[in-house]
């Protein structure tokens, strides 16, 4: 049985942001999805020296093997790094999903821009991304 993999994103340096993120993987760990989540699997970036490693884990030797990346849109912005790995993982036609909890994507035009807002399927809470992972994994084990 094929093993889908997803790649998590979302801004990282507060405990809430993080916290969503673990809640993203539980549900993803229910449906026996492998996650690969950058502050854990990864680590920070503290210094300017962590970046090569960083970059290595995150972008060379984990997102190209996804099948998916799931994106916290929460906030006000999108992290940068978050952005960068969504057009690296859309220019590699990797299946993107996106989650805002905090208010429907419809309202977040500033904040999210077309390019986020038209490259994916954005969902308002967990139980849809559950019925959306559910869907991505039945059609990927056709």
């Amino acid at each position: 049985m094929k093993k889908i993999k997803a790649y998590l994103a979302g801004k990282l340096w507060e405990e809430s942001e993080r916290e969503r993120l673990r809640k993203i993987d539980s549900l993803c760990k229910s449906l026996k999805i492998i996650t690969y989540l950058p502050y854990r699997d990864g680590g920070f970036a503290r210094k300017i020296k962590d970046v090569k490693r960083i970059f290595k884990a995150d972008i060379t030797d984990s997102l190209p093997y996804c099948d998916i990346i799931i994106a916290d849109l929460d906030g006000l912005h999108v992290g940068a790094g978050t952005a960068f790995e969504l057009g690296y993982a859309y220019a590699r036609r990797i299946k993107m999903i996106g989650i805002k909890t905090d208010e429907p994507a419809e309202k977040a035009l500033d904040y999210l821009s077309p390019m986020i807002l038209g490259s994916m399927k954005i969902v308002p809470n967990l139980k849809e991304l559950e019925k959306e992972l559910k869907k991505f994994v039945k059609k990927s084990l056709l």
